[in-house]
């Protein structure tokens, strides 16, 4: 992880570079109305992207690569570009829920495409207003550079095949990031069926997070996780969680903490519960 700065940047160590360098900054909130609440509120230079469109590419049937499959990495390529953004750029990224909805997607994106300086704003919106940012609604305009020059995705990316494997063997560690109760089959609010995939264990995404809504202590989330891989190591690990986008909160966590990013389940049970798969409920 040398080669890398650390994935997280506290607010008031934005709050000071803000005033002396120059970097690229990303709203990544989601979910309803997000570019209308980003358009009302946002923090000043910040740039809007929408996990629907510029994050994700859907498909027709969500049964093929779930509900937010990884868009072409040329057509990524083009969004850096218009946003600004060159292997040399900083980039910070926030969102209003902790980085996982979607801050922590697009960490992994740019991480995913070799780009070394991206960090996540830890505790997101709400720190930075902690921390004295203002909030405008002035539009705001990207200084657009040529397409980033990225020829895939080098982060290890599990395919539904390798998934059903270490389901029916053993052969990787499935980590399930998901609330409990989803992953127990007590409630299913966004997808078809509820329940797990079999053999994954239940490591929800909101313990990486203290009282506050940020990152535990880079010691705590790496003896969390030592405990959790009883020996593994992170490439015979595959996380996931609905959709592909809070699962990258938890390898932001094993970034943090100084461990080797594991492979990301994209389809995660958007994609496994609409197949003709195993389910699972319970503990």
């Amino acid at each position: 992880m040398s080669d890398f700065p650390q994935p997280l940047i506290s607010a008031p160590e934005l709050l000071q570079r803000q005033q002396t360098e120059h970097f690229v900054l990303l709203d990544a909130r989601s979910g309803p109305e997000a570019r209308q609440r980003y358009q009302a509120a946002h923090l000043p230079g910040a740039l809007f992207v929408d996990l629907e469109q510029d994050l994700a590419r859907p498909t027709a049937d969500a049964a093929q690569g779930g509900r937010h499959p990884l868009p072409p990495v040329a057509e990524f390529a083009r969004l850096l570009g218009c946003l600004g953004i060159t292997p040399e750029t900083p980039v910070v990224v926030y969102d209003d829920k902790s980085g996982a909805n979607a801050a922590a997607r697009v960490w992994w994106m740019l991480r995913g495409v070799g780009h070394a300086a991206v960090q996540v704003l830890d505790g997101g919106l709400p720190a930075a207003q902690v921390a004295g940012f203002p909030l405008t609604d002035a539009p705001e305009q990207a200084t657009p550079a040529a397409p980033y020059p990225a020829s895939g995705w080098h982060l290890p990316i599990a395919p539904v095949a390798l998934v059903r494997e270490a389901s029916a063997t053993g052969s990787h560690l499935i980590i399930d990031v998901r609330e409990a109760a989803r992953y127990r089959g007590e409630t299913e609010p966004i997808d078809l069926v509820a329940g797990h995939i079999p053999g994954a264990v239940n490591v929800p995404f909101a313990g990486n997070l203290d009282a506050q809504g940020q990152y535990r202590p880079a010691p705590e989330l790496r003896a969390a996780y030592e405990a959790v891989l009883a020996g593994r190591a992170p490439e015979q690990v595959i996380v996931h969680c609905g959709s592909g986008v809070t699962a990258c909160h938890t390898l932001l966590a094993f970034a943090q903490a100084g461990l080797e990013i594991p492979k990301l389940y994209v389809g995660s049970w958007s994609e496994w519960s609409r197949n003709d798969f195993p389910r699972a409920t319970g503990e």
